[in-house]
């Protein structure tokens, strides 16, 4: 028995609450090591003349990656108390894993165990319901669609005329969003997502001159307003993209320390190094990245918080939209961001805060700060896997099972999982082009936890290199867009929403791998199964049927069609097989 690869706390994603009356205990242990694991619990005061009453649960497998095996208990303590440990056991020798190490016997005495106090209905995580049945859609507005050319700025291009730069404009606007509305609710897109809107000089308007003003290319107030009515009407969801970490050069409180230096009455707004402030040859003062023309703001000081959290305030009260994109977030304090939720949430509960955070997430996740990230652990293991196939099906589940772990599910089930964005290549380029595999890559994104991201133009087969390349205006002549790939996608938005055991409702369990090239995996709930098998390889491939299925008969998904399962199926190059099975 390897003791030594055996993990637990009583916290983060190994022991949480997963509602206001459910405990979730996870262990993790050496993979293929331990044959069984119970957990041993109780409340800590129920005691009798035999001592402290307990009782005992199997645990279930329920994830393995190279290394370990996650062993998980459902547990709802009467008294929303529990002490526990874990009796494990290899098949040749058991033992009694508690806070204080490893016993022969289980100890008598209540303080060697690991404790969940209470379970306290604020600390729930609690992310809005809404999101978990949501299909994002996320607009670049400068190269959606122009729609005003009344507004445009000024040295604005034709439409589409040119390949996109750091610094062309075309004219995209709110009007443009609002004439496509069609295009939006026909593929079945129920939420979007806007990167900046707010006034700055660049066209990705991630450098702020104003928090609290719209960018008038894309249009005024009036105009916003209408556009958010007319999603909400049509059962869409909007969220904004904030830039908090940082503001624009042209921010006026950073102008006026420019010109102030030190009698500036912002110079604490700032991490200003010495005076007077230079921008050559390198910045003398914090900003994101090495970028002098974005300079970091100082979110622990008052008048900075106190402008940012109106800011948050502002748009949700004023406009009813209904999430925050938050950008670098991670640079941010936690202190602010547990501000910033109890401000957004103090006018409308339910608003969904996303931050972009690109790595593990688990301290902004409590149910204090944030309710998602960009998932792009998902996002780099599904391109490895299936795009670029420098990945093998064993290290793809392997990744995806330790991603999945490393958090609580109420998490993974509104996990932000995103393809490709305005910060990467567009996923048919990460493709070179080969659209069966972005079909697959489809067939991963509305088939894993979470809620599923498709970045503009996508749907219809645009593709583009990294920033600037994937910024394109656009294509909206009907002849010029792959609307096989528009159907494609508009079906599994459908069947998603027509089994949603798919979506964020079902367990999720990797298969064994029976082929570097084919990936199997399953969503449970109750009794209902979905089996989704994935072949990328250019290899017709016959896939084993468990054990338990053969004979069976089920429904294939996709098809609709109902058949009797063999000992195996035959899968065609590049191709999907998803059935229900109940």
């Amino acid at each position: 028995m390897f003791k030594e690869a055996i993990d637990h706390r009583p916290k983060g994603a190994y022991a949480y609450a997963f509602d206001k009356e459910t405990l979730h205990i996870k262990l993790r242990a050496k993979k293929e090591d331990l044959k069984t694991v119970t957990l041993i619990g109780g409340d800590p005061y129920e005691w009798t003349e035999e001592g402290w009453q307990y009782k005992r649960l199997p645990m279930t497998k329920v994830g393995t990656d190279d290394l370990f095996d996650y062993w998980l208990a459902v547990v709802k303590p009467p008294f929303r108390r529990l002490r526990y440990g874990f009796e494990i056991s290899d098949g040749k020798a058991k033992s009694t894993y508690t806070e204080r190490g490893f016993f022969a016997d289980s100890p008598k005495d209540t303080s060697y165990y690991f404790c969940f106090p209470f379970l306290n209905g604020i600390d729930v995580f609690d992310a809005p319901e809404w999101v978990k049945s949501t299909i994002w859609y996320q607009i670049f507005p400068e190269r959606f669609a122009n729609g005003d050319p009344s507004i445009d700025p000024e040295g604005v291009l034709p439409w589409g005329s040119e390949e996109p730069k750091s610094n062309n404009f075309f004219g995209g606007d709110f009007q443009g969003v609002i004439d496509h509305l069609d295009h939006l609710e026909d593929l079945g897109i129920t939420g979007l997502y806007f990167t900046p809107i707010f006034k700055a000089t660049s066209n990705h308007k991630y450098d702020t001159i104003d928090y609290l003003e719209i960018d008038p290319q894309f249009g005024d107030k009036a105009t916003f307003k209408k556009m958010v009515e007319a999603c909400h009407e049509r059962g869409i969801r909007i969220m904004l993209d904030a830039v908090f970490n940082h503001s624009g050069y042209y921010f006026e409180p950073f102008q006026d320390v420019l010109e102030k230096g030190e009698k500036s009455a912002y110079k604490d707004w700032f991490y200003l190094r010495e005076f007077p402030v230079v921008t050559e040859p390198k910045p003398n003062y914090d900003t994101f990245a090495f970028t002098p023309m974005m300079p970091k703001l100082n979110t622990e000081n008052p008048e900075v918080k106190a402008y940012l959290l109106k800011v948050g305030r502002y748009w949700v009260e004023e406009f009813d939209i209904d999430g925050w994109r938050l950008d670098v977030a991670n640079e941010v304090d936690h202190a602010f961001w547990r501000e910033f939720r109890k401000e957004v949430h103090s006018v409308k509960p339910d608003v969904y805060i996303l931050g972009e955070i690109w790595h593990d997430s688990m301290p902004w996740l409590q149910g204090d700060q944030f309710d998602a990230v960009m998932n792009y652990r998902y996002t780099s293991a599904a391109l490895d896997f299936l795009a670029k196939e420098d990945m093998a099906a064993g290290d793809f589940a392997d990744e995806l099972t330790r991603v999945f772990m490393s958090y609580p599910e109420n998490v993974n089930q509104v996990a932000f999982n995103l393809l490709d964005s305005h910060d990467t290549p567009r996923l048919l380029t990460h493709c070179g082009g080969d659209g069966k595999k972005a079909d697959l890559l489809y067939v991963t994104q509305m088939t894993v936890p979470g809620t599923p991201c498709i970045y503009y133009g996508d749907e219809i087969g645009m593709a583009g290199e990294n920033d600037p390349g994937c910024r394109a205006c656009m294509i909206w002549d009907e002849e010029k867009q792959d609307r096989e790939r528009f159907a494609f996608l508009k079906k599994w938005i459908a069947l998603r929403a027509a089994h949603p055991v798919l979506g964020s409702e079902g367990n999720f369990e990797f298969l064994p791998v029976q082929n570097d090239d084919i990936v199997s995996y399953k969503r449970e709930k109750e009794d209902v199964s979905y089996y989704i098998v994935i072949n990328r390889s250019e290899d017709e491939i016959n896939w084993q049927t468990p054990k338990k299925l053969v004979g069976k008969t089920v429904k294939n998904v996709w098809t609709g069609e109902s058949l009797t399962l063999e000992k195996s199926v035959v899968l065609a190059p590049k191709s999907f097989f998803v059935f229900l099975f109940k």
